[in-house]
C-alpha cells in the first residue's frame, strides 16, 4: 500500500526497527499479535533488529505468511575508541549481507562486552546497509562529523544512512546539527523509530520486563531511567505527523527496507565428513569396519547376518549417511577406550545391525526381531537419529573430544529458552513489584505449575486469587503487566542433549554464542537448527549409567577383575527372583509402585518379559497388563485374529505391544515392504480421519490381493489402528531393559556394591538414604559409620559391609578430603587426634573442618568421647602451630546426653548413624510397632501403632475453647506429626512431655500430601 504526500513523494508504510520478544525481554512484541496488526494497517515491510539473531526464522516465516516483506537486521554497539560504543542498525541487503550478519551476531555474542570492534564492522559490512541513529543516547558524546567518519570509513558509503528519531513527536535538540553532518558527508537521512512493545498502554509492561531483565525492583532509586517511553508500534498517521516536514526521510527508510532482498537459506543436507585413510571412501570404510565388528562379536558370520548387513549398508550408502555412522563409531570408540560408560542403545537405532557391528549399540537386532526400517526408511528420507546415553558425570568429555577432532568452529551445543510460564511470570513480576514473601507463597500455591495453563485461566479458576486482587489496585497492574509478557523467553540455557556437527564452519550457517566448557552455543533453538539441515546428535547424560559405572569401578578395583556388562548372562535366576518380588529400589524404569505391582502380577522369567513390561507400563497399554499376565502364566488361553499373526504375536502372548509388530503385520497381511509399513504406522498414529480412510482402502485392497478375505483384512486393519498409537518402539524397550536388567543383576549378585553406589548417588536425599540403609541392613549388609582413617569421599564396600563416605557429612568438601587422603597416605595409621593434626597441618586442621567430622562420629575410633574430641581441637591446633615436642593431652569435657549426640548426628548427616533409643525399644517389643518411614506408603484411614520420642508439642485451643495438641514424634526412621483432638488430649495430656518416649495408636490421614496420625490411644513407655 502506498500514498502520495503533498510534496508528490510516494510513501509506503514500513516499520524499520522492531525489537521482538525473542530478544530476552529487551522487547516484548509477540509476532502472533504484530503480524495481523501490520497487515490490517497495510504495512509493506518490517525489519527485526534484535541484539542477537534470536527469533529471525520465526519472524521471517510469519511475516511472509502475512505478505509483509521481512527484513533481517541487528542492533549492534560498535566500539569507536577505547571508551565509546555507538548504536548501529545493520540490515542484510543480500545473501552475502545475511552471512555477514551471522558473523557479526556471533562476534558480538562471544565477547564479554557484547560490542563489535570497529575493524570487525568494516570486515563484515559487505552486503549490509548501515543506519547510524545519531539521535540515540549512545551518540551523545560523539555526535560529530569526525566520529561519524570513523564509523563509515572503510565501509561502502552507498550502504550508510544517518537516522533521526522523533518518537512521540518530540524532536532531538541537536537535530539541525545532525542534518548538517549528513549534508557535509553527503549521506542521506532516514526516519528511524524503534518499537519494543506493541501499544502505548504496554509501556508499563515493558518497564516491568526491563526491571526483570536487569534485576531491579520498580521502586529502586538506583534503577536506570527508561529510555523507551514511546517505543510502541505507531499508526501510519502518527509517523506522517511526526515527520510531516520531512516525508523524504520516511521514503528513504522505506526504500532501504524494500531494497533488501534476502531469503532464508533453504534446508540442505549438511552431513559432516569423516576423515578416511587414503584409498578409502566413507562407504568402503564403513563396510570394512562393520564386517570386522561382526567377526569380533560372532567369529563366523552366518548368512542371515551377512545378508542383513549388506542390505543395511546399501541403504546407508544410498542415503548418504556413511560418514555419520563412522563419526558415531569414532566417538563411541573414544568413550570405551577411556572407560566412559555408554548405554546399550536408545530409540530406533538399536534396530540397526550396522550400529551393533560398530559397537554403537549392544543389541543384536536379529536376535530380538528388531527392524532396520523403523530407524532408517529408504521411502522417507530424513536425517538419521542415533541418540547416545553416557554416564552423566562424563558426557562433557565426549563432546570435548568431538570438538577437538572436527574443530571447535564445526561443533556447537544447541540453545534452549526458558519462557515465562503462568507461575513463573506471576512470581517474576511480583518480585519487581516488591510483593511480600507471603504474597509470593500465595501466588505459588494458587497458580498451577502445569504446562499450557495461562495466568488468565488461573485467575478465572481461583476465587482466592480474584479476592486477593480485589483488595489492592496495584495487584490489577501486576496482572496486566504479567499477562502482557507471559510466554516470552526469559533466559537462554544449553539444551540437555543436542550437539550439532557441520562440514563447514558453523558461523556460515547459524549464529553462535559462547557456551559452557569452551563449546559454542547456537543462537537458534533445535527446531530452527534442524530446519536448516544441520546434523543434530543427542549426547544424553543418564544417571543410571553413572550408577552402573561406579559399581563397575568398585568391583574392578576391589576384586582386580574387570566387569564386562555385555558378558552378563540374561538368564540369571537370582535376578528374576528380584524382579518377580518387585524388589526394585534403584533399578532403572522399575522403581514405581505400579511397575512393582506389574512385575509381581506378570512374574517375569525371561529377558523378553522385562522389556515387554517396560513397554506395557504406559497410559493406554497398561490396561493390557492383567491380560498379558494371565496369558503368560497360563491362566487364559491365547487367541489370534488370524493364524498368520501367531508367529508375530507369539512372544507377547497375542497382545500387540511394539510398533515393530504393527509393521510386521502390514508386511505379512498386506504384502507391504518394510518401508511402506513404517509409513503406514506413522500415518495411522496421526489419527487423521482422512488418512485413516485412505489407508484402510489401501491396506484392505493390498491384503485381498495377497490372498486374505476382505473381512479379515478390515479386522486386521482395525486392530492396527487400535494399537498404532499405543505401540512402543521395541528397539528402545530392549536397549533400555538391558540397563534395568544389569542393575537388577548387580543388586541380586553384588548387593553391597550396588547399595554403596546407590547411597553415594543419594547424598543429600536424607529420606531415601535412610530407606536404602534399612533395606541393605535387612539383606544382612552392615552400614559402617564414617571414619577419618578408612572412609573415602563416597560410600565404599569394606569386608562385605558398606562404609559411609565423608562426603555425606555437611561441611566436608572435596578439597578437604583430598588433603585428608594425602595425609592419610603419608603418615599411616593415626592413633589419636594429635597425630591426625600433625599429618594434616595447621591450615587444614581447623575447627570448621573438624567439628562436622566429630559430630558425625568419624573420629570415634580414637577412643574418646565426642565432647572430649571437640574440646581438644584447640590443643591439637596449637600443638601443630607451635611445633611442640611434648605429647599433648586431651581436654576433659562433661558427658553429653545421648539425645544431644543424636541431634548432632542429624545436624551434619541428616539422619542417625548411632543406635537410636527407640530402635532398642522396638527391638525389645518384637516388631509390634510400625516404622514412621513406612507410614508414607500406608493408605488413609488405616490403623497404625508407633513408639517414638516426643520432640515438639504445640498446644492450642479450638474455636469452642477446648484444649488440643499437635505433637511431633520421632523414631530412628524419621518423624511424623500426631494430632490429639480434645477428647484424647484430655486423657493423654500428662504423658505429653518433650523427650519422653510414648506409644500411640491411631489412623493415618494425609494433609497436603503429608501423612499424619489422628491419635486414638496412648501409653507412656
Amino acid at each position: 500500500m502506498s500514498k502520495k504526500t503533498g510534496g508528490g513523494i510516494t510513501l509506503t508504510l514500513v516499520y524499520p526497527q522492531v525489537v521482538t520478544g525473542a530478544d530476552l525481554l529487551r522487547g516484548i512484541i509477540k509476532l502472533d499479535r504484530l503480524a495481523p496488526l501490520l497487515q490490517r494497517r497495510g504495512a509493506t515491510s518490517v525489519a527485526i533488529v534484535n541484539s542477537k539473531l534470536y527469533g529471525i526464522r520465526s519472524f521471517y516465516k510469519i511475516m511472509s505468511k502475512y505478505d509483509i516483506h521481512p527484513v533481517i537486521g541487528l542492533s549492534i554497539y560498535v566500539e569507536i575508541d577505547d571508551t565509546e560504543s555507538v548504536l548501529l542498525y545493520i540490515y542484510a541487503k543480500d545473501d552475502e549481507g545475511y552471512r555477514n550478519l551471522l558473523k557479526m551476531s556471533s562476534a558480538v555474542a562471544n565477547r564479554d562486552t557484547e560490542t563489535l570492534p570497529l575493524h570487525w564492522l568494516k570486515a563484515y559490512s559487505l552486503g549490509c546497509i548501515i543506519v547510524c541513529p545519531l539521535t540515540d543516547v549512545s551518540w551523545n558524546t560523539c555526535r560529530n562529523k569526525e566520529a561519524f567518519h570513523r564509523v563509515i570509513n572503510g565501509c561502502d558509503e552507498s550502504t550508510v544512512a544517518i537516522g533521526i528519531s522523533r518518537a512521540g513527536g518530540g524532536r532531538h535538540p541537536d537535530e539541525l546539527g545532525i542534518e548538517a553532518i549528513a549534508e557535509a558527508v553527503h549521506i542521506p537521512v532516514v526516519a528511524v523509530h524503534e518499537s519494543r512493545y506493541l501499544n502505548q498502554e504496554d509501556a508499563f509492561a515493558y518497564d516491568v520486563a526491563e526491571a526483570i531483565r536487569t534485576g531491579y525492583k520498580l521502586d529502586d532509586p538506583a534503577r536506570p531511567a527508561n529510555e523507551y517511553k514511546d517505543a510502541y508500534v505507531p499508526e501510519e498517521s502518527e509517523l506522517d505527523l511526526w515527520f510531516e516536514d520531512r516525508p523524504e526521510w520516511l521514503k528513504n527508510m522505506s526504500d532501504i527496507l524494500l531494497s533488501c532482498d534476502v531469503s532464508l537459506p533453504p534446508s540442505q543436507s549438511l552431513m559432516p565428513v569423516f576423515p578416511v585413510p587414503t584409498g578409502e571412501t566413507a562407504t568402503s570404510l564403513l563396510e570394512k569396519n562393520s564386517v570386522v565388528g561382526l567377526q569380533r562379536r560372532f567369529g563366523t558370520i552366518e548368512k542371515v547376518y551377512r545378508d542383513r548387513l549388506s542390505y543395511e549398508l546399501a541403504i546407508i550408502g544410498k542415503m548418504g549417511f556413511s560418514d555419520y555412522f563412522l563419526i558415531v563409531e569414532d566417538f563411541m570408540r573414544y568413550a570405551k577406550e577411556n572407560r566412559i560408560l555408554t548405554g546399550p542403545g536408545r530409540g530406533s537405532s538399536a534396530g540397526s545391525l550396522v550400529a551393533f557391528a560398530l559397537g554403537i549399540t549392544e543389541v543384536d537386532p536379529l536376535k530380538y526381531g528388531l527392524i532396520f526400517e523403523r530407524f532408517l526408511n529408504p521411502d522417507r528420507v530424513t536425517m538419521p537419529d542415533i541418540d547416545i546415553d553416557f554416564a552423566d558425570n562424563r558426557r562433557a568429555e565426549v563432546i570435548a573430544y568431538v570438538a577437538q577432532k572436527y574443530g571447535k568452529i564445526h561443533v556447537a551445543q544447541i540453545i534452549t529458552f526458558g519462557t515465562l510460564s503462568a507461575r513463573s511470570v506471576a512470581r517474576n513480576v511480583a518480585r519487581v513489584f516488591d510483593f511480600s514473601n507471603e504474597e509470593m507463597a500465595f501466588l505459588s500455591k494458587e497458580i498451577p505449575n502445569r504446562q499450557g495453563v495461562t495466568l488468565e485461566e488461573a485467575v478465572a479458576q481461583s476465587k482466592s486469587l480474584r479476592d486477593w486482587m480485589s483488595i489492592d489496585n496495584i495487584r490489577g497492574k501486576w496482572l496486566q503487566a504479567a499477562t502482557t509478557i507471559e510466554g516470552l523467553p526469559r533466559n537462554a540455557s544449553t539444551h540437555a542433549a543436542g550437539v550439532i556437527l557441520s562440514p563447514v564452519p558453523l558461523v556460515e550457517i547459524v549464529p553462535l554464542q559462547s557456551g559452557g566448557d569452551d563449546i559454542y552455543l547456537t543462537q537458534w533453538p533445535m527446531g530452527d537448527v534442524e530446519e536448516q539441515g544441520l546434523l543434530k546428535m543427542d549426547f544424553l547424560g543418564l544417571r543410571n549409567l553413572t550408577l552402573l559405572d561406579r559399581i563397575r569401578s568398585m568391583i574392578t578395583y576391589d576384586k582386580g577383575v574387570p566387569l564386562d556388562f555385555e558378558a552378563i548372562a540374561l538368564d540369571d535366576e537370582k535376578t528374576f527372583d528380584l524382579f518377580r518380588a518387585g524388589d526394585m529400589s534403584g533399578v532403572f524404569q522399575f522403581e514405581s509402585d505400579g511397575m512393582r505391582e506389574a512385575l509381581r502380577l506378570i512374574r517375569p522369567n525371561k529377558f523378553e518379559d522385562i522389556f515387554a513390561i517396560s513397554a506395557l507400563y504406559r497410559p493406554g497399554p497398561m490396561d493390557n497388563i492383567p491380560l498379558y499376565g494371565k496369558r503368560k502364566n497360563g491362566d487364559e488361553s491365547v487367541t489370534y485374529l488370524h493364524p498368520q499373526l501367531e508367529s508375530i504375536l507369539k512372544e507377547t502372548h497375542g497382545v500387540i505391544i511394539y510398533q515393530e509388530q504393527i509393521m510386521q503385520i502390514a508386511v505379512r497381511v498386506a504384502g507391504f515392504t518394510m518401508g511402506e509399513a513404517d509409513l503406514l504406522r506413522r500415518a495411522i498414529s496421526k489419527k487423521n480421519r482422512e488418512i485413516l480412510l485412505k489407508e484402510r482402502a489401501h491396506f484392505t485392497q493390498s491384503a485381498v490381493n495377497n490372498g486374505f478375505p476382505e473381512d479379515t483384512a478390515v479386522a486386521v486393519y482395525n486392530l492396527i489402528v487400535k494399537f498404532a498409537d499405543y505401540g512402543f518402539p521395541k528397539s528402545h524397550a530392549v536397549a533400555y531393559a538391558l540397563i534395568s536388567y544389569r542393575l537388577g543383576f548387580l543388586k541380586a549378585n553384588e548387593p553391597a556394591y550396588f547399595y554403596a553406589a546407590l547411597l553415594s548417588s543419594m547424598t543429600g536425599n536424607n529420606d531415601k538414604t535412610v530407606e536404602l540403609m534399612r533395606e541393605s541392613e535387612a539383606r544382612g549388609i552392615r552400614i559402617l559409620p564414617p571414619s577419618v582413617k578408612r572412609s573415602q569421599y563416597m560410600y565404599t564396600v569394606e569386608n562385605g559391609a558398606i562404609r559411609m563416605g565423608l562426603g555425606a557429612i555437611k561441611g566436608v568438601t572435596p578439597v578437604f578430603f583430598k588433603l585428608l587422603k594425602e595425609a592419610r597416605k603419608a603418615s599411616g595409621n593415626w592413633v589419636n587426634l594429635f597425630e591426625m593434626a600433625d599429618a594434616l597441618g595447621g591450615e587444614a586442621f581447623t575447627e570448621k573442618a573438624l567439628i562436622p567430622l566429630i559430630k558425625a562420629g568419624a573420629l570415634d575410633e580414637f577412643g574418646e568421647s565426642r565432647a572430649v574430641l571437640e574440646a581438644s581441637i584447640k590443643v591439637a591446633s596449637n600443638h601443630v602451630l607451635f611445633g611442640g615436642t611434648v605429647s599433648p593431652k586431651y581436654t576433659p569435657a562433661e558427658m553429653v546426653d545421648r539425645m544431644d549426640i543424636l541431634a548432632s548426628e542429624k545436624e551434619v548427616l541428616g539422619f542417625y548413624i548411632s543406635d537410636h533409643p527407640i530402635a532398642q525399644e522396638k527391638k525389645a517389643a518384637g516388631g509390634q510397632f510400625n516404622d514412621i518411614s513406612s507410614i508414607t506408603t500406608i493408605r488413609d484411614r488405616e490403623q497404625v501403632k508407633i513408639i517414638g520420642l516426643i520432640t515438639e508439642i504445640k498446644r492450642i485451643r479450638t474455636k469452642k475453647g477446648e484444649a488440643m495438641a499437635f505433637v511431633t514424634i520421632q523414631d530412628e526412621t524419621g518423624q511424623i506429626s500426631c494430632t490429639f483432638f480434645p477428647k484424647q488430649y484430655a486423657i493423654s495430656d500428662n504423658q505429653l512431655v518433650e523427650m519422653a518416649i510414648i506409644q500411640l495408636e491411631g489412623t493415618v490421614e494425609r494433609h497436603r500430601g503429608k501423612p499424619q496420625i489422628l491419635v486414638q490411644q496412648t501409653r507412656k513407655n
